[in-house]
């Protein structure tokens, strides 16, 4: 496998040539005191080194050695041991704050905007996603307890899960309620001091024990015996591994224990945990039967970082496969090769594997840069005030969903796609190609599913808004073609964009009319609608990157290269994956337009009986 070089160049262009990022820092009062331009190019190299040098060394190992799971003494539950390296990684990487990097500087965080710490994830995930997910299911639980929790829970907590010194689980999911958490089991029985006994059993709860930290957090679903049916009679509430005591120092072992560890297809080195609560000691975060919002602070946060792992597999996946097929002499070009030389070319060649080689290289740039401006619309929702704010979260609520499922599906695309540009390596472990699709594919999966992700878009925000929220997005892609008008040279990007986007908004109006009459149209068009938001989308950030690159590559010609900081190779590259896009990729979108026309006769005529 190649070793990885995190793509600093690719990331700093877009925080600070595409988004200006440094300058909506300094208009925000909070985030001008804590982050600059300067600072986030320090942070993002600290980062790039601990990536590159610590944990990028220990993943080979972590996947093929794994967890283990040993029975403590008395038979109640058990005790997991991470892989070799993985305490000392994550030790060195605690002690460099990296824990603290997005959390609340009232406990000891450090406060840095959501478009840097997404960078972050994206290089910890490239290395590897195991390592990643013990980091940031802490920091999503943080994020969720500093928002809801109680002044006294936040000072005996925060302080410890952002100095890296205890660690945080989120359980949800039960043997029977998996997306349907309105059916959960797990109780939780009020007690006279204020606490709660917590008791059931929860399963795949990553990071929920582990020999990394000496305490866990778990951020727990449970219902009172008195609570409404379904989702609306949900708690949440925090469960410590071991109690706490009023000096804030360890104290007697909490009534929850693993029962034991999932064996999976991937991500070998992260602990996938049975739970079980036996009378456990729990604190209520937020108000009573409103624990599935507190809780979905938490899971959005986590969704956006899935999708940020399906980038990074997919990143990865390129950085192998180009340096591979570089190196690789197999077969003759089509069209230059000499009959009297017996040296065979390298494989880049051949068309096909430029095919693949560039549609990872589009996805790869283009889901960063729209993860970015995702990340930047969380920033303004939670950094901004008035028309901005209300903006950001219209937008960033709008996208989470399309963040989740298209870049996992995206960034599972390009693992295989990188397996096959190595064709037999791909397929043997030598190489760590195939730890990458084994890796990548749990993302489309979990944090619920892609499917679910979907229904999520087009049912509760497209239609759930009556149109609102995509009109939002509409008109921020219509704003920005309207400004290109007359850039002649921005006519290859503009008017596909344009017609893509008319596109969008003629499905979201027919779909809109569809649903007032049968809502199984909306089920049958979901996922494919979710990929031609996704693929206009993109072509609406491609051509953002498009026109920088432009405008520096005139720049570069008339010697004014003050503010062209990458040179002429650097923008070119992005101008000919910007063309490959919208030639390549972009159509695709056409046949999924198709198919959402067609209906959902053919998907509901069948009997169940006949499948």
């Amino acid at each position: 496998m190649a070793e990885y070089k995190a793509p600093l160049t690719d990331m700093n262009f877009l925080l600070y040539q595409v988004f200006n990022a440094d300058k909506m820092w300094q208009q925000s009062s909070q985030l001008k005191e804590q982050v600059d331009k300067e600072t986030a190019i320090a942070i993002l190299q600290e980062c790039a080194k601990i990536a590159e040098q610590e944990i990028d060394p220990i993943a080979r190992q972590g996947d093929e050695i794994g967890v283990s799971f040993t029975l403590n003494e008395d038979g109640v539950g058990g005790q997991v041991k991470t892989a070799p390296g993985y305490k000392e990684a994550f030790n060195t990487f605690a002690k460099g704050g990296w824990c603290a990097l997005g959390g609340d500087i009232n406990y000891g965080g450090m406060g840095m905007p959501k478009i840097v710490s997404a960078f972050m994830e994206e290089m910890l995930c490239s290395t590897d996603i195991s390592f990643a997910l013990y980091p940031i299911l802490t920091a999503g639980a943080a994020l969720s307890l500093a928002k809801h929790g109680s002044e006294a829970l936040k000072q005996r907590y925060l302080t410890k899960l952002y100095s890296g010194q205890w660690s945080a689980s989120m359980c949800l999911t039960e043997a029977h309620a998996g997306s349907d958490l309105g059916i959960i089991q797990t109780k939780a029985l009020p007690q006279a001091d204020g606490s709660y006994h917590i008791s059931g059993s929860k399963i795949f709860i990553t990071g929920g024990e582990h020999d990394l930290t000496e305490n866990i957090i778990h951020l727990v679903l449970a219902k009172l015996p008195d609570a409404p049916d379904g989702p609306k009679g949900i708690s949440l509430f925090l469960v410590p591994k071991f109690n706490v005591d009023d000096n804030e120092c360890l104290a007697e072992r909490n009534k929850v224990s693993c029962g034991s560890i999932e064996e999976k297809m991937g991500i070998h080195a992260s602990s996938t945990c049975v739970m079980n609560f036996d009378g456990a000691q729990g604190f209520l975060i937020g108000e009573l039967n409103k624990g599935l919002a507190c809780m979905f602070t938490m899971m959005n946060f986590e969704r956006i970082g899935v999708g940020i792992q399906g980038l990074s597999a997919g990143e990865r996946s390129y950085q192998n496969a180009l340096e591979y097929a570089k190196d690789r002499r197999q077969g003759k070009s089509l069209t230059k090769s000499s009959k009297k030389s017996a040296q065979p070319d390298s494989i880049m060649v051949h068309g096909d594997v430029r095919r693949m080689l560039l549609s990872m290289k589009a996805f790869n740039e283009g889901s960063r840069a729209l993860s970015c401006y995702i990340a930047m619309q969380l920033d303004y929702a939670t950094f901004a005030s008035g028309d901005m704010q209300k903006k950001g979260e219209q937008l960033s609520s709008l996208m989470t969903p399309l963040a989740k499922a298209f870049f996992t599906d995206l960034g599972f695309e390009s693992a295989v796609a990188g397996q096959q540009v190595l064709g037999g390596h791909g397929y043997i472990r030598e190489w760590g190609q195939e730890k990458l699709v084994r890796d990548a594919r749990i993302a489309q999966i979990y944090e619920g599913t892609n499917g679910i992700q979907a229904m999520d878009l087009l049912m509760r925000k497209v239609i759930g808004s009556k149109g609102d929220l995509i009109n939002v997005f509409t008109k921020e892609v219509s704003d920005y073609i309207e400004s290109q008008q007359g850039n002649q040279a921005m006519t290859e990007f503009v008017d596909p964009l344009a017609s893509a986007l008319a596109d969008l908004q003629d499905i979201s109006t027919l779909l809109l009319t569809k649903s007032a009459d049968d809502l199984n149209e909306i089920g049958a068009a979901a996922n494919d609608y979710l990929h031609v938001f996704g693929y206009t989308a993109m072509a609406f950030i491609w051509a953002k990157m498009a026109q920088v690159s432009l405008q520096h590559l005139a720049q570069l010609e008339n010697a004014n290269d003050e503010q062209s900081e990458y040179g002429a190779d650097f923008y070119q590259s992005k101008l000919h994956t910007a063309r490959y896009y919208f030639a390549r990729l972009l159509p695709r979108r056409l046949s999924l337009l198709a198919t959402i026309k067609s209906g959902c006769h053919t998907l509901f005529a069948i009997d169940d009986d006949l499948f």
